[in-house]
């Protein structure tokens, strides 16, 4: 599942620094915390690693 704003994707790639070990659980907050309890890496590894480019610094919610 791609991410669909800036904020997301980096959400994702702080839970996935988390979940290798790389980053400690306690420093995460908000959306990152939850996508760290709720996902797993891989699914975490596709949110991270889309393409930056022409995506809004945050998803308007309708």
């Amino acid at each position: 599942m791609p991410a669909k704003s800036k904020s997301q994707q980096k959400a994702a790639g702080a839970a996935l620094a988390a979940k290798r070990g790389e980053e400690k659980v306690g420093n995460l907050n908000g959306a990152a915390k939850s996508m760290y309890d709720s996902m797993s890496e891989s699914e975490l590894e596709d949110m991270a690693s889309t393409e930056r480019q022409g995506k809004p610094a945050h998803n308007a919610k309708s």
